[in-house]
């Protein structure tokens, strides 16, 4: 909370703004005569135990119509979206399921986004790849009790069976006597009508799906995104609107010991300088404090910002280095730890083992980045708090408030607007609880609080940094006997409460101990690793460094053998199998059932194969060119990607092509799910290339795009190809899309760069790794 506050009483309010965006524009009303009906219905053709899945999460799922979805007089269908839209199209996805079982013309058909709120709209926290895999069949819940209550209505108008009537396209048809009615005209009377029970429902089958499944569907808010109506965080601004930033510590932990805001207040349109308190470590998502300059504009809240003199108390992370921190880490995983997977006898094998391998593999902190930094706007007086954000969890920001101001949880209001890009870094709402604070400190006044690219990257939730150490015995055949595996990072978990020291299960089971190799002695340690800095969600997590070791090092391995790469995996995954989480020491699972969703090895043979077919695997290539392979099951679906790489003989290293094939189930949008894979390929090469946060004296040296570094048009991949490989129907469980795609991107390129060169990558990023020994 502020506990300092200097103001210049005499500057005056700031009114300007592109559009006032109010309370009652964000919530959706249902007006009079508007269709909604309520239920709560079993899944349609499988269902996970309560204690799995998007019944766990906080929140749980909800499919009551009369929260998400409203049919108008002029038959306009709205349906509420509960996820954060940043990118990955999940409004257009909700929309064609909704749309498809309700038999609704998806053109008449509007998405709007829900307020924060998870009492009523379920789990709204979007991370995880979870939106479409836990809610597809909610949604067809949902319509397919809408659209019965509308053929119900038609039947007793017509006085008919109601199995004599069909909806079709946003109409209700009698057949026999060719009547028709829309939907619209039905909403009233539908709406009236008891409930269906569940056993009355009946569910549409693939064959007759209309949107479900088919590629070239628009975006349903593509008009507005590409011509500026569409709202993003930065674009809130209500009446009496100010600005602010912040000067936080340097350092993970620090604080501020003075300071003095004399010149900062002779800066033309600053209005007052806020000292915010920082929280005791582990913070959660608190701010991390420091010193707030609100102003009648961003500018001059920068430019205040900078005339700032303040004295720091750097705290325990003052000496935090990254170079010397490497050192920790691999000495660390030079010894044994903490065992965390143990199948037969490792140490015993390995001594029989014909043959050993060993290999180490580093992987610096990185910073999500997205296009749009955080930003938030908020309004908190004595008995409201009122915020808009481009935010992946609106709940969290919520609950903070509510107890931060005593407030009652239904007095905070959050509108979750258009994220400009997540990747896990909007699901940690600090800067929200930030604009709230100072809203409060300017006595009730709209503050919109803003990150500039240099807070951004100075100040993330970082992706965790880590050490990964394998090695392997081989029989006289080259057959594999023995795998140890031992995994050193800081956890996620040192965020939320006091630094274990070790990888907590669920970051253990991206890719670690739920490792399908056919290996009959396999163990995976654990050693410690303190944090130093804020560590956070990044896309895909920890299956990042998990499976950029692993398959460089199955790679190695192969190459050490004298095999093709792609068959050493294959014979690495063994036989088509279904593997128990619990068999592989899998504690996590993703929040999944595992009796829905074990390890499938068929799967990711599948896609391993798809990949090299489609690649062209074993074709003859120039010299100086190489194809890698890769393969990794994530967020429970499955991705192979074969990379071929260039490198000149000046060391620079060029991406012709990459062949990603992927099943995660049945396919909703393919056009989305291709994106998705597109813009993982792109990540992928991104972190495997440049990217890199580094620490010295406790602070992050990168401070703008200069230094952390992202892939550009011209060293992108000149083409990404996509495979869809669905190896099951709209009746089996689904995977996630949004992250699973980015794992084996690294290790694919660094084996094509082998492959291209001799060279051996197994420290990211690569940067000049390439240029030639002098």
């Amino acid at each position: 909370m502020p506990d300092t506050i200097i103001s210049n009483s005499n500057a005056a309010h700031s009114r300007s703004g592109v559009f006032n965006l109010r309370r009652r524009a964000t919530l959706l009303g249902l007006a009079a005569g508007t269709f909604v009906v309520a239920t709560r219905l079993s899944s349609p053709a499988f269902a996970q135990e309560k204690n799995y899945g998007g019944d766990a999460m906080p929140g749980g799922l909800k499919d009551d119509p009369r929260v998400f979805l409203s049919i108008a007089e002029n038959g306009t269908v709205t349906l509420l979206c509960n996820r954060a839209e940043m990118g990955q199209g999940i409004r257009t996805g909700w929309a064609m399921v909704v749309a498809d079982e309700l038999e609704a013309d998806i053109g008449r058909l509007k998405v709007q986004q829900a307020p924060g709120d998870e009492a009523r709209y379920g789990n709204q926290n979007t991370d995880g790849s979870r939106s479409m895999r836990h809610h597809f069949n909610p949604l067809r819940r949902i319509a397919a009790a809408a659209r019965l209550m509308l053929e119900q209505e038609a039947a007793a108008r017509w006085n008919v069976p109601v199995t004599e009537v069909k909806a079709a396209n946003h109409e209700v048809v009698h057949a026999a006597s060719g009547r028709r009615l829309a939907f619209g005209a039905l909403a009233a009377g539908a709406a009236a009508r008891p409930v269906p029970s569940q056993q009355m429902l009946v569910f549409k089958t693939p064959d007759r799906y209309r949107y479900i499944g088919r590629p070239e569907m628009q975006l349903v808010d593509n008009v507005d995104i590409t011509t500026g109506a569409a709202l993003y965080g930065i674009d809130a601004r209500p009446e009496g609107l100010v600005y602010a930033v912040i000067a936080r510590p340097p350092v993970f932990g620090g604080k501020v010991k003075s300071f003095d805001a004399a010149e900062t207040m002779k800066v033309p349109g600053v209005l007052k300088v806020v000292s915010i308190d920082g929280p005791p470590i582990p913070s959660v998502f608190q701010p991390l404090g420091g010193i707030a300059v609100v102003a009648e504009n961003t500018f001059a809240a920068i430019k205040g910002r900078s005339r700032l003199s303040i004295q720091w108390d750097d705290g325990p992370n003052g000496t935090y280095d990254s170079a010397a921190y490497r050192k920790t880490l691999e000495e660390a995983a030079s010894a044994p730890g903490l065992v965390v997977r143990n199948d037969g006898d490792v140490d015993a094998a390995l001594k029989g083992a014909a043959q050993r391998m060993e290999a180490t593999y580093y992987l610096p902190h990185l910073a999500q980045a997205p296009m749009e930094p955080p930003t938030a706007t908020a309004h908190v007086t004595a008995d409201r708090a009122e915020v808009w954000t481009s935010v992946q969890a609106p709940e969290a920001v919520r609950t903070d408030l509510s107890k931060r101001f005593n407030l009652k949880l239904d007095q905070v209001v959050v509108h979750p607007l258009l994220l400009g890009g997540g990747f896990g870094r909007k699901s940690k709402p600090d800067f929200a609880t930030e604009a709230a604070i100072l809203s409060k400190a300017m006595e009730g006044r709209p503050v919109k609080l803003t990150f500039t690219r240099e807070d951004d990257l100075q100040h993330s939730f970082f992706h965790t940094v880590s050490v990964e150490r394998l090695e392997a015995g081989v029989d006289a055949a080259g057959k594999p006997v023995a795998w140890l595996h031992r995994t050193v990072a800081p956890t996620i978990f040192s965020t939320f409460a006091p630094d274990p020291g070790h990888e907590a299960p669920f970051e253990l089971a991206m890719g670690a101990v739920d490792n399908p190799f056919a290996i009959p002695n396999f163990r995976v340690e654990n050693p410690a690793a303190k944090a130093h800095t804020r560590i956070g969600w990044f896309r895909s997590v920890s299956n990042i460094p998990h499976a950029f070791a692993i398959q460089s090092f199955s790679a190695e391995m192969a190459a050490k053998l004298k095999r093709d790469p792609k068959d050493y995996l294959l014979e690495l995954i063994g036989p088509d199998r279904l593997i128990d989480a619990g068999a592989m020491s899998d504690k996590w699972l993703y929040g999944e059932d595992p009796k829905l969703y074990p390890f499938d090895t068929g799967r990711l043979r599948r896609v391993v194969e798809t990949a090299a077919k489609e690649a062209g695997w074993g074709r003859s290539l120039p010299a100086g060119h190489g194809l890698g392979i890769a393969a990794h099951r994530s967020f429970v679906s499955y991705a192979a990607v074969v990379v071929e790489a260039t490198v000149n003989a000046r060391g620079e290293l060029a991406i012709p092509r990459v062949d990603i094939a992927f099943d995660c189930g049945a396919v909703v949008s393919p056009d989305r799910v291709r994106s998705q894979l597109e813009g993982a390929v792109v990540q992928g090469v991104s972190l495997a290339t440049v990217g890199e946060i580094s620490f010295k004296n406790g602070r992050p040296e990168q401070t703008n795009f200069d230094g952390y570094e992202l892939t550009r048009i011209d060293a992108a991949p000149a083409e990404i190809r996509t495979h869809l490989v669905n190896t099951t129907s709209f009746d089996k469980p689904m995977g996630g899309v949004g992250e699973p795609g980015v794992p084996p991107v690294a290790p694919a390129l660094a084996n094509a760069i082998f492959a291209a060169c001799g060279r051996r990558i197994r420290s990211l990023p690569i940067r000049n790794q390439l240029a030639p020994k002098t």
